[in-house]
């Protein structure tokens, strides 16, 4: 396989790469693939600081279109801070109204209270509860009390 264009000796690639790694610390090349940077020979050491630069960006910055869409989410609008505030004060205002309360009704069975295991009772107009759903208790033997 022929190449046209200049050869670099290999004698000369220590040197070449040595002269570029100085030139990319102190920043001295034309931007990779500017017009600048076409215009410069091949075995130019700013070529190959301006390559080593490009290849140091894209492993650190990675792909120039997941760039953009980086800056893009950026920028897009997201709601205002002062509404943001607005409702977590909303949230920290909020009182749960009290809980229901458990009352026995005339002329009706027993209620469970929930979470115990005790079941509430209107006897002589009052609530009370008891650990059956029986109104009357039934003694053994006797009749009912």
């Amino acid at each position: 396989m022929s190449h046209d264009g200049p050869h670099i000796d290999p004698g000369d690639v220590v040197q070449l790469w040595a002269d570029a790694r100085g030139l990319f610390f102190a920043g001295v090349f034309p931007p990779y693939a500017s017009p600048a940077w076409l215009d410069l020979e091949p075995d130019d050491p700013k070529r190959l600081a301006a390559a080593l630069d490009a290849a140091e960006k894209w492993r650190k910055y990675g792909d120039e279109e997941a760039l953009i869409q980086w800056f893009t989410d950026c920028m897009r609008a997201r709601p205002p801070l002062a509404e943001a505030v607005e409702t977590a004060r909303r949230a920290a205002a909020y009182v749960p109204p009290p809980p229901h309360r458990l009352q026995a009704t005339t002329g009706w069975p027993p209620i469970r209270v929930p979470g115990t295991d005790k079941w509430r009772h209107l006897i002589d107009g009052r609530q009370i509860d008891l650990p059956h759903n029986r109104t009357r208790t039934y003694r053994e033997g006797g009749a009912a009390a």
